[in-house]
């Protein structure tokens, strides 16, 4: 089972490496940084935003605090020593709330400078990132290219290779079907095949036409001969002549052949 799995693992890793494109993992990566980028936007908004309810809040306890403090005087002013003590006792529980929402501002707009900076950093990480992808999937795309080119002028290519195979059993069968041809011609022109057409000649015709073939031959060199030496129509005609006086010398050539 160990066995099983390493190999099927080795199998999956091998495929997906096949299958991996360069160019489209750096795409998803850098996607990915841009979402991140996003959420941590969205956080200094949300940050921001709450910031900002504080502070209105802030404003309108102030406002409250205020106003109580002036009805606290204008009590006095009275003679109202109680309405004025009343006022003065909301007013510092108004106080109150707005220390507490005081410190909690100031925690979140600590928050909210701490977001920015990161949010600016991440900015900054994310442009970088985009650069120097734009840049690797233009070089591997240069060297995918000039890859191919490669493999196409050397012949090693996949779809080259097919082509040059192709070639190749053309070239084995040619020489194959030539080889058989020259056999077969040799063995009808010896007579160890049989010719059902009847057009093979036997061995002593084969032999007549090779003999006068050579005497046609020397008779059109002895012509040539004549003509280049200025010679007359006559001395051609004692060359035709001694040419058919020396055709009886050609059919003793059979028994030669046949003393051979």
């Amino acid at each position: 089972m160990k066995r099983m799995g390493m190999l099927f693992r080795a199998k999956a890793n091998k495929a997906l490496d096949r299958a991996e494109d360069p160019r489209e993992t750096l795409d998803y990566s850098y996607q990915k940084q841009l979402e991140l980028l996003q959420k941590v936007r969205r956080g200094v908004a949300d940050v921001a935003t709450s910031r900002k309810r504080l502070e209105l809040q802030l404003n309108q306890l102030q406002g409250q605090s205020t106003k109580l403090e002036d009805q606290g005087r204008k009590a006095l002013a009275l003679g109202r020593e109680d309405l004025a003590r009343e006022a003065l006792s909301r007013r510092a529980a108004l106080q109150q709330q707005v220390t507490d929402l005081e410190t909690q501002h100031t925690t979140l707009q600590g928050e909210e400078e701490k977001l920015t900076l990161a949010a600016q950093r991440l900015q900054a990480k994310v442009d970088a990132f985009r650069t120097k992808k734009e840049t690797i999937k233009a070089t591997y795309t240069a060297a995918q290219a000039q890859t191919r080119i490669g493999e196409a002028f050397s012949g090693i290519s996949e779809e080259m290779g097919d082509v040059g195979l192709a070639i190749q059993r053309a070239e084995d069968k040619t020489q194959q079907l030539q080889a058989r041809a020259g056999a077969i011609d040799e063995l009808l022109a010896s007579g160890a095949l049989d010719d059902p057409t009847g057009t093979a000649k036997d061995d002593i015709a084969a032999e007549l036409d090779r003999i006068s073939g050579g005497s046609d031959v020397e008779l059109e060199l002895q012509r040539m001969k004549a003509e280049l030496a200025g010679g007359s129509s006559s001395s051609q005609q004692a060359i035709e002549g001694g040419a058919q006086g020396g055709a009886p010398q050609s059919q003793q050539s059979p028994h030669k052949f046949d003393k051979q």
